[in-house]
Order: structure tokens, then sequence, then C-alpha cells
């Protein structure tokens, strides 16, 4: 029997020879498995080209990861500049806190750190490390500095307070002012009027009953009649300075009293060997009298000159 047209046979005949297989399709046939290839084909083709874009996606996601982390990079680095900069300052400034405090001899080093050109222009992660780990530790370094540096600098200027305080409380307890404002009636040294005699201190004019300041700080040592100078106020100043003050109408402080400069202690008179109302004053120092004018108006220069220095000066 013929087989039918558009029909195709295939044999198949195993080694023995004893049976044959036949195969037989047609046209439809083939073309039913072609185009069961071509879909496989297109599908394998499809499912590759799939995978290639996700493998690009993969590669573009990677480098816009890579780009952020390096832009995150370089931008840390440049606060590490920043940082840097300012750590710079403060040791500069911790620095110059010393040599006006007298204590850049106390042979502390600054923590060394490697400034940004040293690195790479393009910084890496383990550069950035390296660097971020230096400057912390010169960060704590020049803490700690700081610290001690303030402790310091609040003990020499203590230190300098009091000794400006010292320095006040010697200049206030030199006499320093006019008692009583008046001009000089009668200077010091020898005079003839109103009798020959060697004049120890100075007539300052002043009206009866004018205030009379203490011209320094000082002990009340007496306040009361003493002979030929009526009512007297003795002033101890503690630094080998006396004040007298004589020919009152009235003491207004007793003896033991603290004064300060500036301070009324009496009202002027005319008691005792007196020709008018005037005040008698007299500057006493180690015991011997001495030229009261060129403590009228301050502590004179060559006094000045004697006590310790000005702090910071």
């Amino acid at each position: 029997m013929n087989p039918p047209k558009n029909t195709f046979m295939v044999k198949i005949i195993p080694p023995g020879g004893y049976s044959v297989y036949r195969l037989k399709f047609t046209r439809r046939h083939v073309a039913a498995i072609a185009l069961g290839l071509l879909i496989v084909l297109v599908g394998a083709a499809a499912f590759h080209t799939y995978q290639l874009r996700v493998a690009e996606s993969d590669v573009r996601a990677l480098q816009s990861l890579t780009a952020e982390q390096q832009s995150k990079l370089q931008s840390i680095d440049k606060q590490a500049d920043a940082l840097a900069n300012q750590l710079r300052a403060v040791q500069r400034e911790n620095a110059e806190i010393k040599h006006l405090i007298g204590a850049d001899r106390s042979g502390s080093k600054q923590h060394a750190f490697a400034p940004s050109s040293a690195l790479r222009r393009t910084p890496d992660f383990s550069a950035v490390q390296s660097r971020l780990r230096t400057l912390a530790q010169a960060s704590e370094s020049t803490r700690d500095d700081t610290k001690r540096l303030q402790r310091l600098a609040m003990r020499v200027l203590n230190l300098r307070r009091m000794a400006s305080i010292a320095r006040d409380r010697l200049i206030a307890a030199i006499p320093s002012m006019n008692p009583v404002g008046g001009g000089i009636a009668s200077a010091f040294g020898w005079r003839t009027n109103p009798w020959p005699e060697f004049h120890k201190g100075l007539d300052l004019e002043a009206d009866y009953g004018t205030p009379v300041h203490a011209t320094a700080a000082g002990t009340v040592v007496s306040a009361g009649w003493e002979g030929g100078f009526g009512i007297k106020v003795d002033v101890d100043h503690g630094n080998g300075y006396h004040t007298w003050y004589a020919h009152l109408s009235r003491a207004t402080v007793a003896a033991g009293a603290q004064v300060t400069k500036g301070q009324p202690i009496a009202l002027s008179g005319s008691t005792g060997e007196s020709t008018g109302p005037h005040l008698h004053y007299q500057v006493m120092y180690q015991g011997q009298p001495i030229d009261p004018q060129p403590f009228l108006n301050g502590v004179p220069a060559k006094i000045i000159a004697t006590l310790p220095d000005q702090p910071g000066v």
C-alpha cells in the first residue's frame, strides 16, 4: 500500500533486524514541530534578554551605589579637613595662652596629624578611616591639654588677682590726698611766723568745722587732746606711715577704729597753739616727719617705684 502524498515516513531498524519501526508524519506535523522549536528558541532568547537586562540593571545600581558612596566619602573627607583646621586653630590658641601666662615651658606636645594634602586626590575608605582615627586622637589630646590649661590659667589669674589686691591695699595705705582740699597756708620746714621753728607739717586752709578726711586706710592710734596740737587724730597705716591731723574742733573717730581712704574722721578747728581755724597735717615715716606736700595729689612716683610690679606688666 502506497503512503498518501504529503506524508513522510521514517523507518528505524534495530541492529538485529527482526523488527522495523515506522514513524509517519505529515507536513503539518513537521510545521508543528518547527513551530514548537521556534517557540522554545524565542522563549530562551527572551529569557536570556531578560537576564541580561536584570544584570545590566544590577550593574547600574552597583555603579550608582559606588558613586554615592564615593561622594559621601569625599564629603566626609572635606568635613575632616574642616575639623583639622578647627583643631589647629584651637592648638594655636592654646599655645598663645600658654605663652601669655608663662606656661609654655611645660614640655607638653600637641598630637600631630596629617593634613589633607597627604591623602590621595580621591580618598579611599582606609585612608579616611585612618585620618579620622588620627583626628580623634589629636582632638582628645587637645581637649585634655585645654582642660589642664584652663585649670592653670585660673590658678595664674587668681594669683595675679591676689597680687593686684595686695598691691591696691599697699597703695591705699599710703597717704595720697589733701585731707580738707584747702591750699597751703604754711609749708613744711623752717619758718618765722608765728614764731621761729621747724614746721614739721603743713598748715592747710580750712574753715571752722570743715570735714577732715583720712588720707589713707589705717587704724586710729589716738583721738583726743595732745598739748599744743589741741585735738589731734593719729592714724597708723601699717606700713611705716602715720598721719596726724591737729587743731581739730572735734574728732569723729575713736582709738582702735579702722578707717578707709577718704573717710571723714574729724572737723577742723583752732584748738591748741593755733592762731586761727586751719588744719595742721603731718606725715610721719618710720617715726620721722617728712614733707606731706608730695602726698597731697596721689602717691609720689618714687614711692610707687618701690612697690611690687603690677601683675601682668
